[in-house]
Order: structure tokens, then sequence, then C-alpha cells
């Protein structure tokens, strides 16, 4: 009798409709998006903006339609795959009818006084759309590949043309994350992704170029049928892409390919391509192992640094929060990105897994990206720092993106409390 009153008295609980919730997962997010806040009006305080506490009110109410998605079932969303397509290409071309410029760039559309970026909002729409279709399909073959590729390259056309290289990125590597968890062949992957990097090592050293065209040639000959055709023609593909990638670079002015590569070395420009560099670089390297204190960074309290509520977050942390705070904002990443294969290993079925691994994918590479930038190993792409960065649209997505995931979770096979 007494098990039997326990058990009742759990499933009238108000969390009971978010048995199986991944709150680890979740109070993650938040911590991160409390975080955000504080570093936000720090980097802000001297010019009395408001920011930081937009940011928290962003958050919450991110924080309650995840909570409402968690508690649906994420599984209708199959039969609504191609509305979902739908709505994602036609915010993105509203961008380019209606959208609003600013930076240089076309990506927001204004709504209320608000200024929505549609394209973050995209990301999580290809998602559910790659996740649908590859759920459909147990191995794809090369047919159901392309037609998933040519799906996900309509959006990121749209995406590309704003300009909006940072995103398109994160849409690439999404389309291939989600291909591989899809078991899509991996030599097929490679092969996608072989000519981008065939013009890049061609261009900076040819022998290494023409190294990689042969090897790409032996994974054509290895993962492709009709291996004595696929394998010359792989070679030839990665031949001719470093000869044009050879040739693009020619055309480009000094100034963008001081763009492309300043990075690598940002002291031979030091007031214009290497500026936010050896900036964001100081004021790391500046916060030493405590950190300098909360409103005590002179690179961020003077600021040295634009932009640094947005893709220079990180740097702000580095010099207030020091090489602990960096660390524990890592771990924190870190069990974000462990929660998120739990879940893609624990889904019930393979259309909530490549959910998860999706949202996995493009979190792991925004945090890449955007920290490799601040720490001078990656160049400016603009790509924010997930739950950190200021934006409102980002953050917003970036909450819906959970509460899927957490949709997934909660709708996982029951356990047995007693």
């Amino acid at each position: 009798m007494f098990f039997r009153a326990r058990l009742k008295s759990y499933r009238r609980s108000p969390l009971a409709a978010w048995a199986e919730v991944d709150w680890l997962l979740l109070v993650a997010c938040v911590a991160l998006t409390g975080l955000g806040g504080i570093m936000i009006r720090s980097v802000e305080v001297t010019q009395g903006l408001t920011d930081w506490w937009q940011h928290w009110i962003t958050g919450g109410v991110g924080l309650i339609l995840a909570m409402i998605i968690a508690k649906s079932n994420y599984q209708t969303l199959i039969n609504w795959k191609w509305i979902v397509y739908i709505i994602v290409n036609l915010s993105l071309i509203a961008v380019q009818l209606i959208g609003t410029t600013a930076l240089g760039a076309q990506r927001w559309i204004n709504i209320g006084g608000f200024h929505v970026q549609p394209s973050e909002f995209a990301k999580v729409g290809i998602i559910i759309v790659l996740a649908a279709l590859l759920h459909e399909v147990k191995i794809p073959s090369i047919p159901d590949t392309i037609k998933m590729l040519i799906i996900a390259a309509v959006p990121w056309g749209l995406v590309l043309i704003e300009p909006n290289l940072g995103t398109s990125l994160v849409f690439g590597m999404i389309t291939l994350g989600m291909l591989y968890w899809g078991n899509v062949h991996p030599g097929w992957l490679i092969l996608l992704l072989s000519p981008i990097i065939s013009a890049i090592l061609t261009t900076v050293y040819q022998p290494a170029g023409i190294i990689w065209a042969v090897a790409m040639g032996f994974v054509g000959w290895w993962s492709l049928p009709w291996r004595y055709v696929t394998g010359p023609l792989a070679l030839g593909m990665n031949l001719g892409a470093g000869k044009l990638g050879d040739i693009f670079w020619g055309f480009l002015q000094d100034y963008q390919k001081q763009r492309l590569i300043g990075f690598l070395n940002p002291e031979q420009d030091p007031l214009g391509a290497g500026y936010h560099l050896i900036q964001s670089r100081i004021a790391i390297g500046s916060g030493q192992l405590y950190g300098r204190g909360l409103y005590q960074g002179t690179q961020t309290q003077l600021d040295f640094i634009p932009e640094q509520h947005t893709d220079f977050i990180f740097s702000a942390i580095g010099e207030e929060l020091g090489f602990i705070g960096c660390i524990i904002v890592l771990a924190v990443f870190w069990i974000i990105c462990l929660r998120l294969v739990i879940i893609a290993q624990t889904a019930k079925d393979s259309f909530g897994s490549l959910i998860a691994i999706g949202v996995l994918s493009m979190l792991m590479f925004q945090v890449f990206v955007n920290i490799g930038m601040n720490i001078g190993l990656a160049p400016v792409t603009g790509i924010p720092l997930p739950f950190l960065s200021y934006g409102r649209s980002a953050l917003l997505s970036n909450f819906l993106a959970m509460g899927l995931v957490e949709s997934v979770a909660n709708h996982r096979q029951r356990k047995r409390i007693f």
C-alpha cells in the first residue's frame, strides 16, 4: 500500500509530464545563459546599455518554450517536415525582399520593433527536416544522399547570399553530422568535403594538394560503385578543384586575402584584419589564472575589442574570470555535448536520435569556431558562442533546439521507479 501511494503521488506531481527530461542538460544551458548576461553587462557597463537583461529575458522566454516543447511529442514533426521546410525557405526569401541591412549584410526582418534573424531559426528547421528524411531510410544510397544534399543546399544558398558565411558553415556541419549518424558511407562524406580541402591545400602548397587528390582518388575507388571509373573521376575532380582554387585566389583583392589568412599572422595588419585577434589574445592572456575580476578588465572596460558582447564574449571571460573561468565554461559545454550524445544513444527511434545529433553538430561547431577565433586559431567568421553571446534570435533558437532534444529524452521508454 505504501509503494502504491508513493507511485500515485508521483503521477499527480506537477513535474510528472517532464519525468524523463534531462535536467542536467537544461541546468547547464541556463547556467551559461546566466553567465552570458553577467559578462554582457560587464562589457557594456561603461556604455549604459541594457543588452544584459534583454539577454536574460530572451533566455527566460526560451526556457519556457523549451519546457513546452519537451512536454510535447516530437514524433508529430515527422508529418510536418515539408511544412517546416517551406517556412524555413520562405523566411529566408523574405529577408532578401523586406529585410533590413546592418553591418554590411541583409540578415534581419523587423517584426513589431524586434529584429528577427530567420537564419538562426532555419538551423533548427533543417535539423527537423533532415532527421525526418533520414528516419525514412535505414541505409541511404547515393541517390538518397544526393537528395538530402539538394534539400539542404536550398536554405544554405539563401543564407550564403545574405551574406552570412558563418551561419552557412554551421548549416554544412549540421548536414555532415546528421548524414554520418544516418549511416551514410563515411567515404562519401570525405569526398563531399574533398574539393574544398584540395583547393585550400593547392593554394597554400601545391604538392600537398596533389597528394590529397591522389588520396581522394583511392577513397573514390574504395567507396563508390564502378570503382575503376569513379576512382579516376574523384582524382580529376580534386585536381580540378585545386586549379580552380588557385585561379579564384588570384582574383581576390589584397585586403580580401589578408582577411582570410590574417589569423595566421595578425601582426602583419595590427590595425586592420588582425586587430580583433590581437586585442582578444591580449585580453585572454592578461586574465592569467584567476582573472582580473568583474568590471576590472582593461581591454574589456576600455572598449579595445569591438562587438565584444557578441562574437568576442569569450575574451571578456578570459580577462575577467581568467583561465579558471574559461575551463569552467569549456567543462559546461562538454557536459552539454555529453548529454546530447547520451540522449542520441538512448532515443527510442532514429528520428529522435538524429535530432539530438543535429543539435550536437550545430552547438559543437559554433563553440570550436568561436573560441578558436578568440584565441587566434581560426579566422573571424561572425559565429556567436551559444548561450553566452548576445543575440536574441540565436539564443531563442538554441533553447528551441534544446526543447526538441528534451522532448526526445522525455519520450524515451519510461523507467520503473519501484
